[in-house]
């Protein structure tokens, strides 16, 4: 194992014989398949200036792979959005559209009142 001196800077020694020094990285869970998945998708206008979107929340995986998701929904509805934080948000009102897209992709899709 090769440690990087510098990653442990700032670390004060320890008598602990278990003692095993983390680096604080964050590993990144892996992504469940779509069957596996349950999305929640509802119609949010809160703290949007009146402006309805399309949440969809649930995704289980990698950062990449949701954005991947994003980017398909967002294109598939030709409209804009974002995918960060495990939620995808679709500018707009296409909540029929993003479950019937979702189910064909085999996700386990449900509808969540907003």
């Amino acid at each position: 194992m090769t440690e990087n001196w510098k990653d442990r800077l700032g670390v004060v020694y320890s008598t602990h014989p278990d003692f095993e020094y983390e680096t604080g990285e964050n590993k990144e869970e892996t992504t469940l398949p779509p069957r596996q998945q349950k999305l929640t998708v509802s119609l949010d206008r809160k703290k949007r200036k009146g402006k309805s979107v399309t949440l969809i929340t649930g995704f289980q995986g990698t950062s990449d792979d949701l954005k991947a998701l994003g980017k398909t929904l967002k294109t598939k509805c030709g409209v804009g959005g974002t995918a960060k934080n495990g939620e995808i948000l679709v500018q707009g009102d296409f909540v029929a559209r993003v479950m019937e897209i979702l189910k064909k992709a085999g996700y386990q899709v449900k509808r969540s009142g907003g």
